[in-house]
C-alpha cells in the first residue's frame, strides 16, 4: 500500500480548471491520479507516467474504468516527447514509492534481503549490483559522497572493493551487512546503510538529472495561468527545485544597457505560498512523509 504525501494539499495547489488536462508525472499507485480525477468533470483528464512497469500496470487498470486517464510508461524527463499541447498543471511526487520498497526483489531497501537491483524501470539498465561489479573506489566514493552526502564514503567504497574480489555483492543484505561494519558511528534512529542505499539509488536511476530535465520542459509545456506542483524528500532535490523557480520567477539577465524590451526580461514562472510540509496528523499516519516539502510555481503569460 502506497500512503500519497501531502494529497489534499498538492491537488488543491494543481487543480484550477476542471475541464483542464493535468499531467502526474509520477503515477505509483495512482493515489494522486485518483484525487484529481475527483475534481475535474467529464471534460477533464490526466496524463500518468512512471518508468516503473509494475506502476504502468496499475494506471492501466485504473485506465480501463476511467477513460479520463491515459498511462505513459515513460520517465517524467521525456514530457515533451508525449505532449501535444500545454496543459493545465503537473505534479511530480519525487522519490520512492512504498511498494519499490516494501518489495525485496526490487532492491531498494535494506529491511529485507532481495536482489541488489535498485532500478525503478526493471526492465532496461544497469543494477545497482551491476554497477558495482565494475566500479573504481573514485567512483564510488564520488557517488556516496555526492548523492548520500555520506562522510564514510571512502570507507565504504574500500569495503566494497576488498568484499567484491571475494565474491560479488548481490544481494541488499550482502550490502547493508558490509556498511554496517564499515561505519564506525550510527546516526540516531537511521540504519548505517540507509545514506548508500539512497546514493546508490539516485545514481543507478540517474534521479538528479532526470529532474533537472523534466523542469527544463513544464515551462514550455504549461499554459498560461498552469501549476507546477513538486513534492520532493531530500535536499538534494529540494534545492533543484527552489533553484529553478527562483531562476524563472526573476527571468533572464542580459548586460547593462542594451535596449532590450521589458516584456522579455520578465520571468516565466511566479512561486506561490511559501513551502509545505505535512501536518503532524499526517506524519502520525504516514511516518514516510516525514522529509516532504512541496513547492508551487505558476506559469506566468
Amino acid at each position: 500500500m502506497h500512503l500519497p504525501v501531502l494529497l489534499e494539499e498538492s491537488v488543491t495547489a494543481l487543480v484550477h480548471n476542471p475541464a483542464g488536462c493535468y499531467v502526474d508525472g509520477t503515477f505509483g499507485r495512482g493515489g494522486h491520479s485518483r484525487a484529481i480525477l475527483a475534481q475535474l468533470n467529464a471534460a477533464g483528464r490526466v496524463l500518468a507516467f512512471d518508468r516503473d512497469p509494475a506502476a504502468i500496470a496499475a494506471a492501466q487498470t485504473l485506465a480501463a474504468t476511467d477513460s479520463r486517464l491515459t498511462a505513459i510508461h515513460s520517465p517524467f524527463s521525456a514530457l515533451s516527447t508525449h505532449l501535444s499541447q500545454p496543459v493545465d498543471g503537473i505534479l511530480l511526487d519525487l522519490g520512492v514509492s512504498s511498494p519499490q520498497l516494501d518489495t525485496a526483489e526490487r532492491g531498494f531497501s535494506f529491511s529485507a534481503d532481495g536482489p541488489l537491483d535498485m532500478r525503478m524501470d526493471s526492465s532496461s539498465g544497469e543494477s545497482a549490483a551491476q554497477w558495482l561489479a565494475r566500479a573504481t573506489q573514485t567512483q564510488i566514493i564520488e557517488v556516496l559522497r555526492d548523492f548520500g552526502e555520506e562522510r564514510f564514503a571512502k570507507r565504504i567504497a574500500n569495503a566494497i572493493i576488498a568484499a567484491r574480489l571475494e565474491r560479488p555483492l548481490s544481494t541488499t543484505g550482502q550490502l547493508a551487512e558490509l556498511v554496517t561494519r564499515a561505519v564506525p558511528t550510527r546516526e540516531p534512529g537511521k540504519h548505517p546503510a540507509t545514506r548508500t542505499f539512497q546514493a546508490l539509488r539516485i545514481h543507478i536511476n540517474d534521479e538528479l538529472n532526470e529532474l533537472q530535465q523534466c523542469l527544463d520542459q513544464s515551462i514550455a509545456q504549461l499554459t498560461a495561468g498552469g501549476r507546477l506542483v513538486v513534492i520532493s524528500f531530500h535536499s538534494l532535490e529540494d534545492r533543484i527545485v527552489k533553484q529553478f523557480i527562483r531562476r524563472e520567477a526573476l527571468g533572464p539577465v542580459f548586460p547593462k544597457g542594451l535596449p532590450i524590451q521589458y516584456a522579455v526580461t520578465q520571468g516565466r514562472l511566479r512561486a506561490i505560498g511559501k513551502p509545505i510540509r505535512p501536518a503532524p496528523a499526517e506524519l502520525t499516519t504516514n511516518p514516510r512523509a516525514r522529509s516532504a516539502i512541496m513547492r508551487i510555481a505558476e506559469r506566468l503569460p
